[in-house]
């Protein structure tokens, strides 16, 4: 079944209908070259995916979210436990829809985020019916297309909520339009917002640094491709036509330029003279410019130079410091975020009102080494913290028998106690 929807008398009604056969219509290619050109658009402008230090970006942080497993729990008066809640666990931790792994979803989530700015994605729900009347279940999430789907705010109360917010979203293949109400969308924003309602994405802000990033890696391909061999200026006496002077460029280019030819000798015709452009990288400061603008976009995204393979200021301690830096200055609002969001629109009241809570699980961005794991443990045991099976269970071992209880020692005893001792011995406080 498609949704489809109608707007009558300023109220918005919801109509099911079965899916027809798109018809076939002629269709453009609007990625021919001939086309873009006639429209003015230069097709051999660069995508800012297509720059590396873009590109890493974009991975370092839509990997670190997928990295994160999604963990349930409430606060009760026994303190933080497990939440028993198998469909919404089942849903964030095991398979959000049929045709995506957990990993992949919020990779993909938080790979258009960052991209498009928004990140959009719907819940969908089914009625189930009980004995008692019924209610609403969530059977699947489902990415929307950021580029496809439109934030209207009704002004005019169309919806029947004046001033409310609702989510178009446009099937680029059918054309079909459909239109969410806010509890049906979970909407994940760049922190770069004005209104509070969208997002913008990093590469608006960083378009030309962006850009000229691209155009310099441009540069070195076709650098290397030429065979690492510059510009020069060829001597001939006489006159030659247009069409002369092209071909001859193009002759000394096939004899000089590429792997093939590298390291090979040039023969050159009597009368005829080649003078090298001696345009040297280090004297127009190449890789310092582009370092700079590596440092630019990475910084934008929050991404520590470590991150983009930059070890020129780095060492073994100073790495995990950047790590944790990484974790506080970048990932900790990108997670409040998840977590509000998710709380809110996954979560039924009921359920928030008894302290039910939604948490990515950070630690697996700031694990130590084995050696300085296992002295963690250790202390968290002998400081009566974790119960030797909690220990045990970190390090993805069973139980054992009576380890479920806290050990402490013994030369360590509660202040009251001590009080109690020295009021026996007629110790004055």
């Amino acid at each position: 079944m498609r949704f489809s929807f109608e707007i009558t008398r300023g109220k918005s009604k919801k109509k099911a209908q079965e899916a027809e056969p798109a018809t076939a219509v002629e269709t453009a290619d609007m990625q021919d070259e001939k086309l873009l050109r006639w429209l003015g658009i230069n097709s051999n402008k660069p995508k800012a995916v297509q720059e590396i230090t873009y590109f890493t970006c974009l991975k370092m942080l839509s990997e670190a979210i997928a990295k994160m497993p999604i963990k349930i729990y409430q606060e009760t008066d026994k303190g933080i436990l497990k939440a028993d809640l198998p469909n919404i666990s089942y849903l964030l931790r095991t398979r959000p829809n049929p045709f995506m792994t957990p990993t992949i979803f919020w990779n993909t989530v938080e790979m258009n985020r960052n991209h498009h700015g928004n990140a959009y994605v719907y819940i969908e729900k089914k009625f189930r019916r009980q004995k008692f009347g019924g209610e609403e279940h969530i059977v699947a999430l489902w990415i929307m297309p950021s580029e496809d789907v439109r934030v209207l705010v009704d002004d005019a109360g169309i919806f029947d909520s004046a001033g409310g917010i609702f989510y178009k979203y446009t099937d680029r293949y059918s054309n079909q339009k459909y239109v969410f109400r806010p509890h049906e969308v979970m909407h994940f924003k760049t922190s770069h917002t004005f209104d509070g309602i969208v997002g913008s994405p990093v590469r608006t802000i960083l378009k030309e640094t962006v850009a000229g990033a691209s155009y310099s890696g441009g540069f070195l391909n076709r650098l290397f491709k030429q065979g690492l061999t510059a510009k020069a200026v060829l001597e001939y006496t006489g006159d030659l036509s247009d069409g002369g002077k092209e071909k001859l460029r193009k002759t000394f280019e096939s004899m000089s330029t590429g792997e093939d030819n590298a390291g090979r000798i040039l023969p050159i015709p009597l009368g005829f003279k080649i003078t090298p452009l001696d345009i040297k990288l280090t004297d127009a400061q190449f890789f310092e410019l582009r370092k700079y603008s590596a440092l630019q976009i990475a910084g934008a995204f929050g991404v520590k130079p470590n991150q983009i393979n930059d070890y020129e200021k780095s060492s073994y301690a100073n790495s995990e410091m950047q790590q944790l830096s990484f974790y506080v200055d970048t990932e900790l609002f990108i997670l409040k975020q998840y977590e509000e969001e998710i709380e809110f629109k996954i979560l039924s009241r009921n359920q928030q009102e008894a302290h039910i809570y939604i948490k990515f699980n950070e630690k697996v961005l700031l694990r130590t080494d084995s050696k300085t794991q296992m002295e963690i443990l250790k202390s968290g045991v002998q400081g009566s913290i974790h119960t030797p099976n909690e220990a045990r269970r970190k390090l993805d071992s069973q139980d054992m028998d009576g380890g479920d209880q806290l050990f402490v020692n013994s030369a360590l005893i509660p202040i009251t106690l001590l009080e109690k001792k020295w009021e026996k011995k007629g110790v004055k406080q």
